[in-house]
């Protein structure tokens, strides 16, 4: 199959785009994004846009995906509700709409996190919930990710850094942290796999929450 991942430049996406990289059931990966990788390989391709609100002019090498892997987001901290739904929301629809006009009935992934709530008092769980379930309304096939405790791979980081400082202090935990709640934490590779199985064969339900992803 032939992927597009947005956001592969972050800890998720970049953790995706390896897995893509390695799987044999992905022929070809397409990122795009406001910077390239910095990797090289005969399956990827890169586009550098930085308006995500208007594809436009990149179009035409948005055709003949049958996913899409949207890992693009930011942390809420300190942004008010305005600009955090500008990325989250907008960013999200419009790419989605313009992939679901460009090749109906693919999927799209899209990743949210455990507690999303429409209806949530948190502001983020409530943007994220309505980006859900406007995705959902899409003619696509479209998943939501629902990661709790994510655990880097492979020399995969976060870009934020108070998460980088919160990843390098709980990394002696991390043992136990699976032994506790082995439902609950989920690494970077099997999301990047249990993202590549959706695409192959689907899922049971559309939200998938970290024991759920871990099964796939």
């Amino acid at each position: 199959m032939n992927v597009i991942i947005f956001g592969a430049t972050g800890m998720v996406g970049r953790g995706v785009l390896r897995e893509c990289l390695l799987d044999e059931r992905v022929s070809a990966v397409l990122a795009v994004g406001r910077s390239p990788t910095g990797i090289d390989h005969p399956k990827l391709r890169h586009i550098i846009h930085g308006d995500l609100l208007d594809l436009a002019s990149i179009e035409e090498r948005l055709t003949g995906f049958g996913a899409c892997f949207f890992c693009l987001g930011v942390s809420s901290a300190g942004m008010r509700e305005k600009d955090y739904r500008h990325i989250t929301y907008d960013y999200t629809m419009s790419v989605a709409n313009t992939l679901a006009r460009l090749n109906p009935g693919s999927t799209f992934v899209y990743v949210s996190g455990a507690g999303t709530d429409a209806r949530g008092r948190a502001m983020w769980a409530r943007v994220k919930g309505e980006t859900e379930n406007a995705l959902l309304a899409l003619p696509l096939e479209a998943y939501m990710f629902r990661p709790g405790f994510i655990q880097p791979l492979h020399g995969v980081t976060s870009r934020t850094r108070l998460y980088r400082l919160a990843y390098v202090a709980s990394r002696p935990l991390y043992p136990l942290f699976r032994l506790l709640f082995p439902a609950a934490v989920i690494t970077t590779e099997r999301i990047g796999q249990a993202m590549i199985t959706v695409a192959e064969r689907g899922a049971p339900k559309r939200i998938l929450g970290p024991a759920d992803i871990n099964a796939l």
